[in-house]
């Protein structure tokens, strides 16, 4: 049973930049940035178990009805019983009945998503019973788009999708775009993500944006705002008003750092190319200094993983 996800706002909210990971804002701080954005017209949120924030969504469905937004979440559940625990957790700490969207998080391959497969089928049965509306998978892999969003037991892929092509492991944007296509020609639905490509494409923004945000193979586009001015610019961007620059000039004041995800597994690949002496591994992880770190990005370009990000 698919929900009225239709209705759901073409910009999804990415709150992994509102979660511990990559934030200390206040709950209160966290909960205001999420309704500010609701009362303007987005209604689409995505987070995971991940990333430890589910209480900004339940802090969230306080002040408006839960029917009013659309939630997807994901974990890494590959059999019936981490399943029921990653659900019952999203079910308890969001304190909601149901999920609009449950996606198994970070497939690979058709090799992976046979590994994840009793989850696969125990996301079947709750979508029976209404617990569970839509499922799906999310991936930095094109093969993964191309072999496993045509499976019949999938409805949403959510795939990274940026013109540059940035974070996609296996492959380039010529490749990912064709994967799509043949999902999409099949029927699903496609929640891309990381269009800036992880704070790496912020030269020509709202291009950038418009990337994702006019391309007929994405129904909506994930991207993460720890700003108001972030979020009164993306819906600039996607409703054509022409108020960018302004927006713009207030964004680019706001402080920026380099930032290194704690899966790093300490390859060196990024320390080799950067020109600025700025990285380093210690204790087998990249360390940055900030001094020396001029956020040119071409580290990120190195990085197999996608752990480096500009936030």
């Amino acid at each position: 049973m698919m929900s009225d996800i239709n209705k759901a706002s073409k910009i999804c909210y990415g709150t992994l930049a509102l979660s511990p990971l990559q934030c200390s804002y206040s709950l209160q701080e966290k909960t205001s940035l999420l309704l500010y954005a609701f009362q303007k017209g987005i209604n689409f949120f995505d987070t995971a178990e991940l990333y430890d924030n589910y209480d900004i969504l339940r802090e969230l469905t306080k002040n408006i009805n839960r029917k009013d937004i659309y939630i997807s979440t994901k974990s890494y559940a590959y059999s019936k019983e981490t399943l029921d625990q990653s659900v019952d957790k999203a079910l308890t700490e969001l304190s909601t009945d149901y999920l609009d969207v449950f996606m198994i998080h970070e497939q690979e391959s058709i090799h992976t998503f046979r590994g994840h497969y009793a989850a696969i089928e125990r996301l079947q049965e709750l979508k029976a019973l209404g617990v569970v509306r839509n499922i799906g998978i999310s991936t930095h892999f094109y093969r993964a788009v191309r072999d496993v969003g045509i499976q019949k037991e999938v409805d949403i892929i959510h795939p990274i999708y940026n013109e540059k092509g940035i974070g996609i492991v296996d492959g380039n944007i010529g490749q990912m775009t064709d994967a799509m296509k043949k999902v999409k020609f099949l029927g699903k639905r496609i929640l891309g993500m990381k269009p800036l490509g992880g704070g790496h494409l912020t030269d020509d923004t709202v291009r950038s944006l418009r990337f994702s945000f006019e391309s007929p193979l994405v129904d909506w586009t994930a991207v993460g705002m720890r700003y108001k001015e972030e979020i009164d610019f993306n819906l600039s961007v996607l409703n054509n008003t022409t108020n960018h620059e302004l927006l713009s000039e207030s964004i680019s004041r706001k402080p920026r750092s380099l930032n290194i995800a704690e899966w790093c597994t300490g390859c060196g690949a990024c320390v080799e190319r950067c020109q600025q002496d700025a990285l380093e591994l210690v204790d087998g992880k990249c360390v940055v200094n900030q001094d020396k770190c001029v956020l040119c990005s071409y580290c990120a370009t190195a990085c197999r993983d996608f752990c480096i990000k500009i936030i």
